[in-house]
């Protein structure tokens, strides 16, 4: 797979595009970080001030003035919070509808290895993360050095043991990073291999009750359960250990500096004021620190999920803008066309296959299980990227055209039906119904089931429920066929379109291919059955992944096809498109 940097430019385009926000938050942080002084200075003065005189109205005053400091504070510490939070909320703005696109077309590009990306969920992590008090982190974290050279001037014995301490706070921390790593990986890999089995069994539910097979389920589930709780709970040992022990050495170091202090005070060279504001300002100092021991998991999190968007985004999210083509009117022509599924590069299942189709063409793909057909199909319409060779409409390849532009003049029944959760309108104008509703009309017309559709409950308003689940697996067939043949396409491509219909469905899908003929249109279907062969004059025969026959329908099941036998004399399972059986090893 070539590697496009398009994708991974727009993540690092929207980052930046957050610069002068997070430029801002800066500042503020600035501010806030210089206003953390404020305890520390106010112990001091009342301890070396207030107190030896005695002075009421001195006292006042500083508190009148620590008061307005800190009522300054806590409205930069509440409006960094709220630019944060529309600062996450700019980046999944800039960056959702690339990732949505991402995440649709990651199954078909990426093969086995779509199941372990997760764009969304990684888009949710970054604007989580950027909405919260982790970036805070990174911004105090810079000030830790400011509060030490303040405790160092006030005593530079004091200076130096809060350096050490928190020296050894912050490689505490880092240590831990590097131990949490590989935990925190591992668990995140495991937690998304659980939720795809999840997602599996939900999906065939009723494969699952009717075979019995939820205590075996159950078992690959509780297997990868105790494998996510065992790096969960290392990751948690490691975290949980770091912040125990972070915290037990920040608070010997707190004492250790007031016992520092109280030495100094006893020896002459510190005012009893130093003892309170060091303690004060060495705990603002390793403020940082403490927050991000609390929100590691979530920079573990984010670092990884940013990873992993970045990585598919630059492998898969690339592309350039293409200009807006003719609509095609005259020809498919398919040149020495390679396929493989993807992922899978290595294993070709469609092998240099050529042919050309004029306007008006009908054709049907027939073959084995397993000959290449539905690989075929999915090249076709653009589905599946070829390794070798091209397909072209009107002599423009099909990566040169938009996708969204390209389905506009492509339709696609697949094998497998999968209706949206959503209105029969919605289903067969592709979610565009409420603008064209005449369109409808006229797709439903063309694939035979206006009427079925005005018998149910709600007419064309009836919800279909996810995948479908509500209607007939013929009806499912029968809808899709209407989406496909909506909008009235130049290319129409259909997978087994009867492989569910009754006789009356089975005319309506004759109907509805010469119609397409005749508007000027090409139609391919894969076909098992020979009513789908009605108003079809054309026939490309795949064995092996490879081109066997292709011509005239007459001509190729004549030589393809053996005389069927009479109904006395053939097996009851025989199909009327029987297996041919020559030296060549010819199949239907």
């Amino acid at each position: 797979m070539k590697l496009r940097e398009g994708g991974a430019l727009d993540l690092r385009s929207a980052m930046v595009g957050c610069t002068p926000a997070l430029i801002g938050v800066g500042l503020f942080s600035a501010v806030i970080n210089v206003l953390g002084l404020t305890g520390s200075v106010y112990m001091l003065q009342v301890y070396d001030r207030v107190l030896p005189s005695q002075s009421v109205p001195t006292l006042v005053g500083f508190t009148i003035g620590m008061l307005g400091l800190y009522a300054v504070y806590g409205l930069l510490d509440f409006v960094r919070l709220r630019v944060l939070v529309r600062i996450g909320n700019r980046l999944h703005r800039n960056l959702q509808q690339k990732v949505f696109s991402l995440s649709l077309s990651l199954p078909l590009v990426a093969g086995a290895e779509a199941v372990r990306m997760q764009p969304l969920r990684d888009l949710d992590q970054l604007r989580g993360f950027l909405s919260g008090p982790g970036p805070t982190v990174v911004f105090d974290a810079p000030w830790i050095p400011f509060y030490l050279i303040v405790i160092y001037l006030l005593h530079p014995a004091l200076g130096v043991l809060a350096t050490v301490g928190a020296t050894g706070v912050v490689l505490l921390t880092v240590v831990a990073e590097f131990l949490a790593r590989l935990p925190a990986a591992r668990a995140s890999d495991a937690l998304l291999e659980q939720r795809t089995i999840a997602e599996s069994g939900r999906r065939n539910a009723e494969v699952v009750h009717a075979m019995g097979l939820s205590v075996r389920i159950g078992q690959r589930w509780n297997e990868i359960i105790h494998t996510y709780l065992i790096h969960q709970e290392r990751l948690s040992d490691i975290v949980g250990a770091a912040g125990s022990l972070s915290k037990a050495l920040r608070m010997a170091l707190q004492s250790s500096v007031l016992g520092l202090g109280a030495y100094l005070v006893i020896g002459g060279e510190a005012s009893p004021g130093v003892i309170i504001a060091s303690s004060i300002l060495l705990g603002r100092s390793l403020a940082p620190v403490d927050a991000a021991i609390a929100n590691w998991r979530g920079f573990l999190a984010t670092r990884q999920s940013y990873s992993q968007l970045s990585a598919a985004l630059r492998t898969y999210g690339g592309k350039d803008k293409l200009m807006e083509l003719p609509p095609p009117h005259a020809v498919l022509a398919v040149e020495e066309l390679t396929v493989a599924p993807p992922g899978d590069m290595q294993k070709p299942t469609v092998l240099n296959v050529s042919f050309q189709l004029s306007r008006g063409a009908g054709m049907a793909i027939l073959g084995p299980s397993g000959s290449g057909k539905t690989t075929l199909v999915r090249a076709l319409v653009g589905v599946w990227q070829p390794l070798r060779g091209t397909v072209r409409l009107d002599g423009a390849s099909l990566d040169q055209w938009d996708s969204e532009q390209l389905g506009i003049h492509i339709g696609y029944l697949p094998q497998d039906v999968e209706l949206f959760d959503g209105t029969v309108a919605d289903n067969i104008s592709r979610f565009g119904g409420r603008d064209d509703p005449k369109g409808v009309l006229a797709a439903a017309r063309a694939a035979g089931i206006d009427k079925m559709i005005m018998r149910m409950p709600r007419g064309f308003q009836t919800r279909v429920g996810e995948g479908g689940m509500a209607l007939a697996g013929g009806q499912r067939q029968l809808i899709g066929l209407a989406r496909a043949l909506y909008g009235d396409p130049f290319l129409v491509v259909l997978d087994e379109p009867n492989s569910n219909l009754d006789v009356d469905g089975d005319v309506a899908l004759a109907g509805a291919i010469l119609a397409v003929r005749q508007r000027g249109g090409i139609v391919i279907i894969v076909a098992h059955r020979p009513s789908a062969l009605t108003n079809i004059d054309q026939v490309l025969v795949m064995s092996k992944g490879a081109l066997h026959s292709f011509g005239s329908r007459e001509d190729v099941l004549a030589n393809v096809v053996r005389p069927f036998p009479p109904a006395a004399e053939r097996p009851a399972s025989v199909v009327p498109l029987q297996k041919a059986v020559s030296a060549r090893e010819v199949h239907n």
